[in-house]
């Protein structure tokens, strides 16, 4: 039967509905996932990360990082708890270059007091391992981990295992010869890519807390200039860190406690002074790493630089159009001269263990409020009229 021909004044709705357009179709297509959840994971491993750079720091300026001359990931978890656990313990240690050339006259008391820190710092590394592998599996396998964020999520665990493995590469290196401590180029590349992970953990903390489709949305409004200039910005922050673990690994820190000259030189006469057994100087190209008034004079002259470059940063971003942004670079901006303070009583002061690990930690703080102004620039929170008024 032919249908008959709809009236032309038919009332609005007594005819099929067309259907209702939906929002976020981006959203749905990718799969949204517990990003609430995820993000509160990724807090927790971002403040663990956070206190084992910390630790990590502590270990390193008390001279307690070649205690442990063993790497047993699974059954090294337990210390020791007997007496005798505790003398096969100090026996191990005793042999190694740092207890003969350094610390020949330590007591087993003295022995337990640096072996904790770095088992502490170890045990750590464990439990952060253990909190990946909880949340990831457990997410993965209830299917609430958002399209396209396995693989991410993955590497942090892949990067989370590889960082063990040059935990104890660096650890190696001053168990043999004459080292008293640990290479400080090892120990420059384990502290960067702690950086690497916390970055990470920091930048999908950021990436998760909008849906795909208001990043998207984001991103067409995104700052180049100022995104370009946070991201060189970061760079050179990251170069500073690794800079500040080469000054550490030799305690260069301690040698020049004056400032703005050290010891009343702008650059030290010594700087490339490194005799040998010998009695010749050691080659140019090692005082880069081995030299304390080489290597603690680069490490002053980068961070002159990169509060240069801050600054020029922050006055670029304080004239962004949006609120959320400005935000985000006067607070890189009031830490990055709180840092600079902390780098310089640390310095006067011949870097005792309170203001090394306050340097520490404030570098890690400089580094994530640089990370998230940059986020910021790439995916600006776009302000209403109404908030603008």
């Amino acid at each position: 039967m032919a249908q008959s021909p709809r009236k032309l004044f038919e009332e609005v709705g007594t005819g099929t509905r067309a259907p209702t357009p939906q929002g976020g179709m981006i959203e749905t297509r990718s799969g949204g996932g517990a990003r609430g959840w995820i993000r509160a994971w990724l807090a927790v491993l971002f403040v663990m990360v956070m206190v084992m750079i910390a630790v990590g720091g502590a270990t390193r300026l008390t001279d307690s990082g070649l205690s442990i001359t063993e790497w047993k990931p699974v059954t090294g978890a337990l210390p020791p708890t007997s007496q005798d656990d505790w003398q096969r313990a100090f026996d191990l240690y005793q042999q190694s270059p740092q207890y003969r050339l350094m610390n020949s006259e330590m007591t087993l008391q003295g022995f337990k007091s640096i072996y904790w820190w770095e088992w502490g710092h170890r045990q750590l590394g464990r439990a952060i391992g253990l909190v990946w592998a909880l949340g990831f599996f457990g997410f993965l396998a209830a299917r609430k981990i958002p399209a396209g964020w396995t693989g991410r999520l993955f590497a942090l665990g892949v990067l989370g295992g590889l960082q063990g493995a040059i935990g104890w590469w660096m650890v190696a290196s001053g168990l043999t010869g004459d080292m008293t401590s640990v290479a400080s180029y090892r120990l420059a590349t384990h502290l960067g890519l702690a950086f690497a992970i916390l970055g990470s953990i920091a930048w999908f903390f950021l990436s998760l807390g909008r849906p795909e489709a208001a990043l998207l949305q984001a991103r067409r409004q995104r700052e180049a200039k100022l995104y370009g200039m946070a991201t060189g910005l970061l760079h050179l922050a990251f170069l500073q860190v690794l800079l500040g673990a080469l000054v550490a690994g030799i305690d260069a820190g301690r040698a020049f406690p004056t400032w703005p000259s050290m010891n009343g030189e702008f650059f030290p006469s010594d700087a490339f002074y490194l005799p040998q057994a010998d009695g010749s100087n050691a080659p140019a190209w090692r005082a880069f790493f081995e030299s304390a008034g080489l290597t603690q004079f680069i490490h002053r002259m980068v961070a002159y630089l990169l509060v240069v470059f801050g600054l020029v940063v922050w006055n670029r971003g304080r004239r962004s159009p949006h609120a959320q942004t400005r935000g985000a670079f006067h607070a890189m901006a009031v830490m990055l001269a709180v840092q600079v303070a902390l780098g310089i009583m640390t310095a006067v002061h011949a870097a005792p263990l309170g203001l090394g690990l306050a340097h520490q930690v404030g570098a890690v703080i400089l580094f994530t409020l640089i990370l998230r102004a940059r986020h910021a620039a790439q995916y600006p929170h776009v302000q209403s009229l109404r908030g603008a008024r």
